[in-house]
């Protein structure tokens, strides 16, 4: 066989490899332009309208935007988010690790630790708020009958129904479930941790709390950007918890854009208005995202 014809044999077979790939990633970039790039183009188109959800739509500019800036309950809902965000990256995630250092130390029965730190990750998300709406019920809930059986007064409230109370308490709720993925998280990243490095900080006179600021938390830091990153986006599109709930009530006062995008939507048919909150909740999600880059390029590897 010639140079020539083993070179086009060659070019065949790059071709027919190429081809064969192509033809595994279309459907999947079918699926993707489908589901979520056409909708999400036409949802940023909708935001320019007065759509109600149904008939006909009408341009109208910035309309909805300038509506949005001016609007109080939005802002109002927007802050509820920046409150979850914070709540968020600090209470769950510190206990997660908190609970993952503690089970780093234990070798037996380790396993059933993580299954149960992680079963309330995997029940549905209505059933748990149910639980809790159950469990904090202020008339046959647990804190009642603490209230009523030990004279602790303070505790008969309805943590729901409170304006003062109500965005914290679904905050909980939501931790309850969430904080032992974080545990299973970074007690898999602890694993990885080189021992020679505890042994060689035990040796330069690091105590426990040393060894887990200095050997521990930059060990993990990829795990830990990583979640933080998630936390933020997650933050700023909750809605299951708080719609279940509360509806975001009482009077707004656990409102958020999620829930607020939905009542605006599905209730008050403004459907381009929600598309406009919608536009809100993207640029979030980019403003995390850009961060997350910037740390990237800061030096902090992930």
């Amino acid at each position: 066989m010639t140079a020539n014809a083993y070179q086009l044999e060659a070019n065949r077979t790059k071709l027919r490899q190429q081809v064969g790939g192509w033809l595994f990633v279309v459907p999947v970039l079918l699926l993707n332009l489908i589901v979520v790039i056409i909708p999400s183009i036409a949802g940023l188109g909708m935001a320019f309208t007065d759509w109600s959800g149904v008939g006909s739509m009408n341009f109208i500019g910035l309309a909805n935007f300038e509506k949005l800036l001016q609007d109080q309950v939005f802002f109002k809902a927007l802050s509820h988010n920046l409150i979850w965000t914070v709540f968020f990256l600090i209470v769950p995630v510190a206990l997660g690790l908190l609970g993952a250092y503690l089970l780093s130390g234990i070798k037996r029965g380790q396993m059933f630790f993580r299954v149960a730190y992680f079963i309330p990750y995997v029940i549905a998300a209505v059933v748990n708020a149910q639980l809790w709406r159950f469990l904090l019920n202020p008339r046959v809930g647990m804190l009642k009958a603490l209230a009523d059986c030990c004279g602790l007064s303070f505790l008969d409230v309805a943590v729901f129904g409170s304006r003062d109370m109500a965005l914290i308490g679904v905050a909980f709720v939501d931790m309850w479930h969430f904080w032992g993925f974080l545990l299973v998280l970074y007690l898999a990243a602890m694993s990885g941790v080189d021992v020679e490095l505890y042994e060689v900080a035990r040796l330069d006179g690091a105590n426990r709390l040393d060894q887990f600021r200095y050997v521990t938390l930059p060990s993990i830091r990829p795990t830990l950007v990583f979640t933080i990153l998630m936390i933020t986006i997650w933050s700023g599109l909750v809605f299951d918890y708080v719609y279940v709930i509360t509806g975001g009530g009482p009077a707004n006062a656990s409102e958020v854009m999620g829930t607020y995008l939905y009542t605006s939507a599905f209730e008050r048919f403004q459907a381009g208005y929600a598309a406009a909150v919608g536009v809100f909740m993207t640029l979030w999600v980019g403003i995390a995202t850009g961060g997350f880059v910037l740390l990237r390029k800061l030096g902090w590897e992930v």
